[in-house]
């Protein structure tokens, strides 16, 4: 450590503190570290210095800011060097094909940190070693990256990121070659070989030598033009979409969607939405919303319903920052906006995809190779209709890593994939992004719209046919905010050991029994001959599922990216009930005796979700 500065006491701190201070050369960040070595702020030290920041399958995301547990210039050389030798030990030809490298428009000027600066610097590492980087010029949406890894046949992508984060925080979003997220055991080889190459490499902070190498190329105009090429293969009513007098309003939420929507419309021949003006252009501080997560509804859509309202508009479609999620909105007879879920809006663009798909193939035997996927805590409408589609429905675990990668495989055994989803609007409705992607979703719900208002249908209108025809599938999904690890562990550990009896799960909650108990952590699913769950199983992450005798589904999970306790319920009926009333009811008391009974939340002191 530097002359003068006081150590800590703590000698596995004090080393990794000094390490920092050897190592990084961005000087705001080592700044910040020796004003608090100076103050002698232990506990500000140990928040930034005693754990480095995990590297799972969704790669990296934490708040921007000083030490081995935020994203900073040195952790992102750090990464990246773990990241570039874990592909040359993986992949042979990695300096024949190269990466990708794509960001979004954060930033943290406290830390100099932002989305740009941090893709130059994994440019400069990756060049370093005579790796050939495709780095764009500009902003992009997080899909662009998964499409430019399959269509120029690259051996990996990164996408600096923290999608819908607050704004303080940034995130490292890794590609394989096969152009979807990374599943394991990548994470635990990028991980070792990171911990492996701390010490940055003689040219890992040359940005300015990077940026003028031969190995740098901007792909920014090319994949512009071969993106929306290739989503127009799925627009299949241009006649209708031209002469639509449908308005929609679209808000990119201060981050990178609007130029990217405004083209997908245009692709389409779509009238352009309307632009939300105060949120269109990106803005890392996210002036106008407390969060920017379209997910969390109506906040923060105000002021898309304010412009909907004075253009005359009745629809509302939303992009999450890094667009790669989609929201949908609808102006309701009585005035009343409502926002559909992303289970609604799942159902929606299945019934629409397969409608559009059989439309184009009338020969029976052509469906017997359909598929399409969706997260297993994601509503079974799709089951629904596959069933009655006579095509094929997969669940796999949640998150897109896991879609993209299947779908990736049913491709490559000549199968259609036409479609995959996860309640928490992410849409996958062009197989040439492997990911969740909110540009090609708009675009296609923007087609859906209009063809619904050519046959005098709202969204609304076409959900309650979809629910008639398949079955109403009712769901309520939320979380509880929970900082403490070990009140979590202990949560899910009494389900686990219910009354006390060791390995013996709950036979019923309130009024309602439990007719098969799936625990994803552990491998255990009742409703299995041998007692051993069939989708993959993950002792680092909690997840139990309870199935119950009326027909309800509900699991309770963590989340891998944020502090919270997510639980999903759904309630399916059999096509012809269509008491939604007292479905509804039925919903509403499962969830109040879970919530009481399972998570305890006075006891275990868990935030509710904020309204």
């Amino acid at each position: 450590m530097d002359e003068g500065l006081t150590p800590t006491g703590d000698a596995k701190l004090d080393e990794a503190v000094r390490q920092w201070l050897q190592y990084d050369r961005n000087p705001k960040t080592a700044a910040m570290v020796q004003d608090l070595v100076k103050e002698g702020e232990v506990e500000a030290l140990r928040k930034y210095f005693s754990s480095r920041m995990e590297f799972g399958t969704a790669g990296l995301r934490a708040a921007m800011g000083p030490g081995i547990s935020c994203m900073n210039d040195l952790t992102i050389i750090q990464t990246t060097q773990g990241f570039c030798c874990y592909l040359e030990q993986s992949l042979a030809n990695l300096k024949e094909r190269g990466v990708v490298i794509g960001y979004d428009a954060r930033a943290h000027p406290p830390s100099g940190g932002s989305s740009k600066r941090f893709a130059s610097l994994a440019a400069a590492v990756f060049i370093s070693r005579g790796v050939p980087v495709h780095l764009f010029s500009d902003i992009t949406p997080t899909p662009f990256v998964p499409f430019t890894v399959s269509h120029l046949g690259l051996c990996a992508g990164i996408m600096v990121t923290a999608s819908h984060n607050p704004k303080q925080d940034n995130g490292y979003k890794v590609y394989w070659e096969n152009g979807a997220q990374i599943v394991s055991p990548h994470d635990a080889g990028i991980s070792k070989a990171i911990e492996e190459n701390l010490k940055p490499w003689p040219e890992s902070w040359n940005t300015e030598g990077a940026l003028k190498s031969p190995l740098l190329k901007d792909p920014y105009q090319d994949i512009f033009t071969q993106y929306f090429k290739a989503i127009q293969k799925h627009c299949h009513h241009r006649e209708i979409n031209k002469t639509s007098e449908v308005k929609i309003v679209h808000t990119s939420v201060h981050g990178v969607g609007h130029t990217f929507v405004q083209s997908a419309f245009k692709a389409f021949d779509l009238h352009p939405p309307y632009a939300v003006k105060e949120q269109k252009d990106p803005d890392p501080e996210f002036p106008t919303v407390k969060y920017p997560n379209p997910e969390e509804g109506k906040g923060v859509l105000t002021l898309s319903f304010a412009l909907a309202e004075k253009e005359g508009a009745s629809v509302v479609f939303a992009n999450d920052p890094d667009a790669d999620r989609l929201a949908v909105a609808e102006r309701q007879e009585s005035g009343q906006w409502r926002v559909f879920s992303g289970n609604e809006l799942g159902a929606l663009l299945g019934w629409w995809i397969f409608h559009c798909w059989k439309e184009q193939n009338p020969e029976v035997a052509a469906v017997k190779n359909v598929y399409m996927l969706s997260s297993t805590v994601s509503s079974k409408i799709l089951r629904a209709i596959a069933l009655k589609g006579s095509f094929h429905f997969e669940e796999t675990l949640t998150g897109f890593k896991w879609m993209g990668n299947r779908a990736k495989d049913l491709l490559d055994q000549g199968k259609t994939v036409l479609f995959a989803f996860e309640e928490a609007i992410g849409y996958m409705c062009c197989n040439s992004v492997l990911d969740k992607d909110g540009v090609s979703a708009a675009a296609i719900a923007g087609e859906m719209v209009s063809y619904l208002a050519s046959k005098n249908k709202s969204l609304s209108q076409q959900l309650t046919t979809i629910f008639e025809e398949y079955g109403y599938h009712i769901s309520k999904n939320s979380y509880f905010i929970c900082h403490d690890q070990d009140v979590i562990r202990s949560l899910f550990e009494r389900l686990r050991n219910f009354g006390g009896k060791r390995d013996s799960y709950p036979s019923d909650c309130g009024r309602f029994s439990i007719s098969a108990v799936r625990d994803l952590t552990t491998g255990y699913d009742s409703n299995q001959p041998d007692k051993k769950a069939v989708l993959p199983t993950s002792s680092s992450s909690q997840m139990i599922t309870f199935t119950f005798s009326n027909g309800g589904v509900a699991t309770m999970r963590t989340s891998g990216t944020e502090p919270k306790i997510k639980y999903y319920t759904e309630l399916c009926a059999a096509p012809g009930n269509s008491d939604v009333a007292h479905l509804k009811k039925e919903l509403d008391d499962l969830v109040e005796v879970i919530v009481e009974n399972f998570f305890e939340p006075a006891k275990n002191k868990l935030q509710p979700k904020p309204e």
